[in-house]
């Protein structure tokens, strides 16, 4: 059973321009948006943001989450709070601010009944919430719909998140502690000024995702780990994965350009280049647990590179050749390569680098035979290779 998500976005940061902590700049996106598909990843079907204001930047928040097929909603009092959160499911609490890792998320989103996240008091937990004389709250909570309505019956003005946190103690909430070291690495922190938020994003992008997109051929054991690297920079920098699979784009349609000039290798390597930067473009929406696009922007760097393949072979193996690589293309990013080991796959990227080494050595000609007879291979391993 799903259940709802109780997020804050009230409180201002502390960098001078006075904006909302929610509306720090983490990981391509505002921070109250990455939480918010922190908990739908954890299980979450529904969102509630609690505000004070609704500025702009928090209504096109919600509209990118909504756009993305997440339902949301801001609520500005407690009379909407007790209209519509649900009765019949618990609620996952996030504080202002709080990053807190993915696996912490999924733990208290598989829990039952109230549970705080704790950490022990010390200097590392120091900008937490103290909750008694040794252990201070981590930001996270799962709070069941028995506490949070007779929370709710209160009268008064008060911050939601807290009073909820102190109910759950003096309730005997039970707790998860978290390990000093996630604190000190940056895995559950309380976030208050943008420089803040980009050294805990860092942290999120060194530790990787636990659901990257599975990859085969050449992507896999070259194009993942240099996207890695690449992903972790471009976050850094603040650049959106649309501009930089935009860029792909481009530069895999400016690839075309010496090829029909018959400089087969020069646009060879750069169609190499356009589909590592899609491949970028792929993790920077892993960082932001968004789910790698599946529909035709997916597919364009690729088949601008089969388009690329068939202008620089000029026969009918070449045609062949991109038509079996684009059917293991699409199986590759639909996920329906079967049983196929990544090894056994031969994606466009790895039509190219194998075009690219033939090519150096004069024997271009011989490459794409090869080519074909490993795409033929590659389709045989698809169809015939039985599931464990």
């Amino acid at each position: 059973m799903g259940f709802a998500a109780i997020l804050s976005a009230s409180r201002a940061s502390a960098d001078s321009s006075g904006g909302l902590r929610a509306c720090l700049h983490f990981a391509g996106q505002t921070l109250v948006e990455y939480q918010a598909r922190q908990a739908v990843r954890a299980g979450a079907d529904r969102i509630f943001i609690m505000v004070s204001v609704i500025t702009p930047a928090l209504s096109q928040a919600v509209d990118r989450l909504s756009a993305d097929g997440i339902a949301v909603a801001l609520v500005r009092d407690m009379v909407s709070m007790v209209r519509d959160a649900p009765r019949d499911v618990d609620a996952l609490l996030m504080a202002d601010g709080a990053i807190v890792s993915q696996a912490h998320v999924d733990s208290l989103g598989a829990a039952e009944g109230d549970t705080l996240l704790v950490a022990d008091d010390s200097r590392a937990s120091a900008p937490l919430e103290r909750i008694d004389a040794g252990q201070r709250w981590a930001g996270l909570a799962r709070i069941s719909p028995a506490l949070l309505f007779g929370t709710l019956d209160m009268i008064g003005d008060w911050d939601l998140a807290l009073t909820l946190v102190r109910s759950a103690v003096q309730k005997g909430a039970r707790r998860v502690t978290v390990p000093e070291a996630d604190l000190l690495e940056g895995r559950a922190a309380l976030v208050e000024s943008q420089q803040q938020a980009d050294l805990v994003a860092q942290a999120v992008a060194s530790a990787g995702t636990t659901r990257a997109h599975a990859r085969g051929g050449i992507e896999h054991y070259l194009f993942v780990p240099l996207a890695r690297s690449a992903g972790s920079m471009l976050m850094r920098l603040q650049v959106p994965a649309l501009q930089v699979r935009i860029g792909a784009m481009a530069l895999a349609a400016i690839a075309l350009v010496p090829i029909e000039l018959a400089w087969v290798l020069t646009g060879f390597c750069l169609l190499v280049l356009a589909l590592l930067l899609a491949e970028s473009a792929d993790r920077l929406d892993e960082l932001a647990l968004r789910r790698p696009p599946q529909g035709w922007t997916a597919f364009v760097p690729p088949g601008l590179a089969l388009v690329g393949i068939v202008l620089a072979g000029r026969t009918t193996t070449a045609v062949d050749l991109a038509l079996l690589s684009g059917v293991l293309m699409v199986a590759d990013r639909w996920r329906r390569s079967g049983a196929a080991a990544a090894w056994m796959m031969l994606t466009p990227a790895s039509v190219l680098i194998l075009l690219l080494i033939a090519g150096a050595l004069g024997l271009i000609g011989e490459g794409y035979r090869v080519a074909m007879l490993a795409a033929i291979a590659s389709v045989a391993a698809v169809i015939l290779r039985p599931r464990a």
